[in-house]
């Protein structure tokens, strides 16, 4: 099957062999027409000329005389035309040809020929009926005396086609060989860019076909604009790319971490159930392996739904369509609002530094709350009773800046690198949060990068702060 590089070559070099075709159909035609009337121009002016000059020489001699046989001579062999002089009765009187003797002399220009020049001119393409071989281009022009006009004879000045051409058959070889190589050019530049056309097609059904085997490692190289249509597609063939692979580790990841974390609560499960099917457990005692079933059951639920949750909220945060313009002020107000009993039962003195005007930022609203959320229950959560819990919101730049301080137990250092890996838990939750899955952190970080923004974590002498940025709303060209 013909690849689409060898069709797209094979029509290009039709379309272009047609338009040269008529390329140098239309320039020979034209050429050679324009060239032939440009030549009769010249032989009319020719004829004018001399008989000019054997009007003025016909006032002190004859039309026969040897002086203006010489001058013709010399015009005829300047302008490469043949020029003959008759009387009034048509006889040729002087030529051009092997001066003094011609043998043309003597002969007389048919009559037909003389009542055409009435008016005084003559173009036509004849033989004069005989006197020339064959056909040729005539231009006759009447000579009058200068004082009465009488008619004292008639000038002809004729040539044939090859030597009217002869200039322009060079020409046009050239003009071929011109017209040859600007074919040759084109067909270079046709194959070339044909080919740099069909590459990234090639490479696209190259990584198509290791996509189809799972690997989606392949990239197509960017060699063009992106405003094109060739640099379009192939910058949406990447990101889908990449796409692809971001969803295939993301789904390695989920079976990874999920295999992972379901192990210990089965086994645990199956061997409680085995110790009490099998008599292992004793009668007495299966009351309380049942209860650590039942919890290690629920554990497992809170898990599978914690997972399901983190993967909505990280492609919801991805989808750029959902994102709005709002305030982020009145966010965190709402959402302080939802931990006003739990903070007030741990004697939590909580400080909201917000500014007084509003501060719109353009993000998605339900991811960022979810991070709002999840900061500030690890906050509350972990802050040490009676202490100070600080949220402060402030724009500095191009940007919004979100932080939230509380005074507890100090992060390890330790482990501060993977405080937002995906089910990473510290000494300090583990000691504190019994329930969690070692999700929240991590769905907090994805949906802050998903923005394509940054978050950060410090903790020393028992001082912790998270602080993470959104972009303004004025930055994305939204009005407030």
């Amino acid at each position: 099957m013909k690849s689409i590089y060898i069709k797209n070559i094979a029509v290009t070099t039709m379309v272009l062999a047609i338009c040269l075709l008529l390329l140098a159909v239309s320039f020979i035609g034209i050429g050679r027409t324009y060239l032939i009337e440009d030549y009769r121009r010249d032989m009319n002016n020719t004829a004018k000329e001399v008989a000019h000059t054997a009007s003025a020489v016909s006032r002190v001699s004859s039309l026969s005389d040897w002086t203006l046989g010489m001058a013709i001579t010399s015009i005829a062999g300047s302008t490469g035309n043949h020029i003959f002089i008759t009387d009034a009765d048509g006889v040729i009187v002087s030529c051009s040809d092997r001066f003094p003797y011609c043998e043309h002399i003597g002969q007389t220009i048919p009559e037909d020929v003389l009542l055409q020049m009435e008016n005084g001119t003559y173009n036509q393409r004849t033989s004069l009926d005989g006197l020339f071989p064959g056909l040729r281009y005539v231009a006759a022009q009447r000579i009058t005396a200068e004082t009465t006009g009488a008619v004292l004879g008639y000038c002809f000045v004729s040539s044939t086609v090859s030597n009217m051409l002869g200039t322009w058959t060079n020409y046009l070889t050239w003009s071929m060989l011109a017209l040859i190589l600007v074919a040759i050019v084109a067909m270079l530049l046709i194959i070339f860019n044909t080919k740099r056309m069909a590459r990234p097609l090639d490479e696209m059904a190259a990584a198509s076909r290791k996509f189809a085997r799972g690997d989606f490692s392949p990239r197509v190289k960017q060699e063009f604009d992106t405003t094109d249509e060739m640099g379009a597609l192939i910058e949406s063939f990447n990101k889908m790319a990449d796409s692809l692979e971001q969803a295939e580790i993301r789904r390695s990841e989920f079976i990874a971490n999920i295999s992972h974390e379901l192990r210990t609560p089965m086994t645990t499960i199956a061997g409680f159930a085995d110790g009490i099917l099998d008599g292992t457990i004793p009668p007495e005692d299966e009351k309380k392996y049942l209860i650590s079933i039942r919890d290690e059951t629920r554990r497992l639920s809170r898990l599978v739904r914690s997972m399901l949750s983190v993967s909505r909220m990280r492609s919801d945060a991805a989808d750029i369509k959902r994102r709005t313009s709002f305030d982020l002020t009145e966010l965190i107000l709402q959402i302080l609002l939802s931990f006003e009993s739990r903070a007030t039962k741990k004697q939590l003195d909580v400080d909201p530094q917000l500014p007084e005007s509003h501060l719109m930022v353009y993000a998605d609203k339900d991811a960022i709350t979810q991070v709002v959320y999840n900061l500030l229950d690890n906050a509350v959560k972990f802050a040490s009773p009676g202490s100070c819990l600080l949220i402060r919101l402030y724009k500095d730049a191009d940007k919004a800046y979100v932080s939230i301080k509380d005074h507890g137990e100090t992060i390890p250092p330790d482990d501060l690198p993977f405080i937002f890996d995906r089910f990473h838990k510290s000494d300090r939750s583990r000691s504190v949060d019994k329930e969690g899955v070692g999700l929240g952190l991590y769905l907090v970080k994805s949906i802050i990068n998903a923005h394509d923004e940054d978050i950060a974590v410090r903790s020393e002498d028992g001082l912790t702060e998270f602080v993470f940025t959104l972009p303004l709303a004025e930055n994305q060209g939204i009005k407030k």
